[in-house]
């Protein structure tokens, strides 16, 4: 049917009862010049079977190559059970569960997974999710500034080492609030956050500090010397954190002295396939005291008359549930689906399971830059140890490197020159539990190929 099913009548009936001559007059508070009459990139329509041709064509690029990308969304195995679970109608096609006695199946798996990542993260709550990691960084500072009274201002110092995205994000949904991010350099002998550049923030006037572990760079931050210190200045520390990567690594909630306050991320590593880069869902842990500041919905298990566990929605500060001016967030979606998938992926791989995905992981990252770095153009960027993904510095354009390597089916890792102009000669690479040795082969071959007929090119020249 129709996306708008009403009839040329009853659009004329209801445009008379409030008094208008036509649907334009409902938006003449909008400048003419502003209205876009014509949508001139959008090609004509096609029919089902050439749509159906093209996706296929589509379909077919992304066959057979080897993903080297990390930058945010990995490649990870996902049983077979996970989607075969999370796609029947029971979990597919439930709705937000406002009403409590016609959705405890939902009700429980939110509250699991709620429980499983609070665990996961050592930290007393969670949400029952957010639209993605970017926006869920954005959220947690601002549910900073509104439970930290100390700071006189709105400053978030956020390190260069978080994903860009992240921080790009942030800016767009709180530079408006009056929210300052300030940028903290890195080191460029580790690739991490320097002491030395937190001194100059001395004092009291900061309201959280931004730690990402592992962060963009794919290395690990000093998250014990950064949290005390934030901590020492009144500050809180907000987290930005690879699920993944806390089966092997300490949880923020055992950060430093006191732990981290807030905890946020993205969720796409438990049981999200690749998917045009998302959005997944983002991830929100926090502590007991800054519970009520926390953005979405909280699900808590009770008793009913009879003695038996129910679950219900405990906390919900949503501009649906309470009046707009006292709501957290207005903006933060639940992505209930994906939180599903994520649920049953923990249950199915189990701690165990977890910590074995994320070992196999960083091993084959060795086993990589072991063999790239064999090679005579490259080398490793930062010498800190890291999780799943490092920087390579390549004696050659990178772009064209990446071409040539995308032409040989091996889809070579992320250029960190258009976010990083001192990088440009560098290469972000990731590799997660899904290569083999055959795999890791095939791109040192790959690299060394395309390097050496960039040096027959250098000696012709």
């Amino acid at each position: 049917m129709p996306f708008i099913p009403h009839t040329d009548d009853d659009i004329r009936s209801m445009l008379d009862t409030i008094g208008a001559d036509s649907i334009e007059d409902l938006f003449d508070e909008i400048p003419r010049e502003l209205r876009g009459n014509h949508i001139d990139s959008v090609p004509e329509g096609m029919t089902e079977m050439a749509i159906s041709r093209l996706m296929t064509e589509r379909a077919a690029l992304d066959a057979g190559a080897l993903c080297f990308i990390g930058a945010g969304a990995y490649e990870h195995h996902v049983p077979a059970a996970v989607w075969e679970i999370t796609t029947r109608g029971e979990y597919y096609s439930a709705y937000t569960p406002y009403q409590a006695e016609a959705s405890q199946g939902t009700l429980q798996l939110i509250y699991e997974y709620q429980t499983m990542m609070a665990g996961l993260t050592g930290m007393d709550v969670a949400n029952a999710s957010l639209y993605d990691g970017a926006s869920a960084m954005a959220e947690a500072a601002l549910m900073a500034v509104r439970s930290t009274r100390k700071a006189k201002s709105a400053r978030i110092l956020v390190p260069a080492t978080v994903h860009p995205a992240y921080r790009k994000t942030a800016r767009a949904i709180c530079g408006n609030q009056d929210v300052r991010f300030e940028e903290l350099p890195y080191d460029p002998k580790t690739g991490t956050t320097s002491m030395n550049a937190l001194r100059q923030y001395d004092g009291p006037d900061v309201t959280a500090v931004v730690i990402p572990q592992p962060n963009f760079f794919g290395k690990l931050e000093d998250v014990d010397a950064i949290t005390d210190w934030a901590h020492e200045q009144g500050a809180l520390v907000i987290a930005v954190v690879n699920p993944l990567a806390l089966a092997l690594i300490r949880p923020p909630g055992e950060w430093g002295e006191n732990g981290a306050d807030i905890v946020c991320g993205e969720g796409q590593p438990l049981g999200a396939p690749l998917s045009s880069g998302g959005p997944y869902f983002g991830l929100m842990c926090c502590r007991q005291k800054l519970a009520r500041q926390m953005p979405g919905r909280i699900v808590g298990r009770t008793k009913d008359l009879e003695g038996r566990d129910g679950y219900t929605l405990t906390l919900q500060p949503r501009e649906q549930h309470i009046r707009r001016s006292k709501a957290t967030s207005n903006i933060c979606t639940n992505q209930g689906l994906l939180v599903t998938a994520a649920t049953i992926h923990m249950s199915l791989l189990g701690p165990e399971g977890l910590r074995r995905a994320a070992s196999a992981s960083v091993a084959n990252t060795r086993g990589l830059v072991e063999r790239l770095t064999r090679l005579p153009d490259v080398e490793a960027a930062f010498n800190a140890p890291g999780f799943h993904e490092a920087v390579l510095r390549i004696d050659q354009p990178v772009g064209k490197v990446l071409e040539a390597l995308t032409a040989r089916g091996i889809l070579g890792g992320y250029a960190l020159g258009r976010d990083y102009p001192e990088l440009s000669d560098c290469l972000l690479v990731c590799v997660t539990e899904t290569k083999t040795e055959a795999d890791l082969d095939a791109y040192a071959d790959a690299l060394a190929d395309v390097l050496q007929g960039y040096g027959k090119k250098s000696a012709v020249a």
